[in-house]
């Protein structure tokens, strides 16, 4: 049986709790309690809720830039502490973060080329004529022009910015995904082009997906199943159709009732 992209049991994370200078304890925070959850392999899991629901915490413990306080995680397979005691080159090819940011992801003082070249050479070992041909094909992939190589982050609008920076996830060629947010930022024509982007190269590569968002309009566009947290809890997983159609937690009913439709036909 081909074991799950993602699997975490029991995941929490708190923060706080620490002695002071004074002899107390700050105030505990639990911002995840006892997650469990499964990325099956080539699908889209998105993980919804509001603003201090404990969803980006998740998915920074997932890529390794939170640790959690207990509980166990898998990536395909393999033990994540395992896995990052291999080192980030063995993580960063099998895993990949996408930021809700894209143009303060990017390294302002570098050229596009730059940064792209970056994981090609460190993470995959490639030599300098293998490296250009393959910045063009990521270029191509995420409907960049070739040229965009030589030029700086500031040169480029919010969409395009994030096409970079998926294009820098794609260097890795890792098999997963974390979207965290990331066409949040955008306008609402250019969130549907990188959603239909983003859904190519799922199919494309061969890509699993852990999708972070509080918008259930984008998510609906975008998603095999979803999990809804609430302070720091799963409340509800389902298929993205029974849940829309079906919710069964009043949290969920809640955030259906007050979201907004999007458009995903834009090219």
């Amino acid at each position: 049986m081909t074991a799950d992209a993602i699997s975490v049991t029991n995941l929490t994370k708190t923060f706080g709790g620490q002695r002071s200078l004074f002899g107390g304890r700050s105030h505990e925070v639990k911002a995840v309690k006892d997650v469990t959850l499964a990325l099956k392999q080539g699908e889209t899991l998105a993980i919804v809720g509001e603003s201090g629901s404990g969803k980006s915490t998740l998915a920074r413990m997932v890529v390794g830039l939170e640790t959690p306080t207990s509980g166990e995680m898998q990536i395909a397979g393999k033990d994540a502490a395992v896995l990052n005691a291999e080192g980030p080159r063995a993580f960063g090819q099998m895993i990949q973060y996408v930021f809700q940011d894209p143009v303060s992801s990017l390294n302002p003082r570098k050229t596009i080329g730059s940064i792209l070249e970056t994981p090609l050479r460190l993470l995959k070992g490639y030599d300098r004529a293998k490296r250009k041909a393959r910045m063009k094909e990521l270029m191509d992939a995420v409907h960049m022009p070739a040229d965009s190589l030589e030029r700086y982050p500031h040169e480029f609008s919010g969409g395009q910015s994030q096409r970079i920076a998926i294009a820098r996830a794609l260097a890795a060629e890792p098999q997963i995904m974390v979207l965290d947010e990331p066409v949040s930022a955008l306008d609402v024509s250019v969130q549907a082009q990188v959603l239909l982007l983003l859904e190519d190269l799922r199919k494309e590569f061969d890509l699993s997906y852990l999708f972070i968002s509080h918008d259930l309009a984008v998510v609906e566009s975008i998603s095999d199943r979803v999990a809804v947290m609430f302070f720091g809890e799963v409340v509800e997983v389902g298929s993205s159709e029974q849940l829309f159609r079906s919710p069964q937690h009043e949290y969920t009913e809640r955030l259906i009732s007050s979201a907004p439709r999007l458009e995903t036909g834009a090219n």
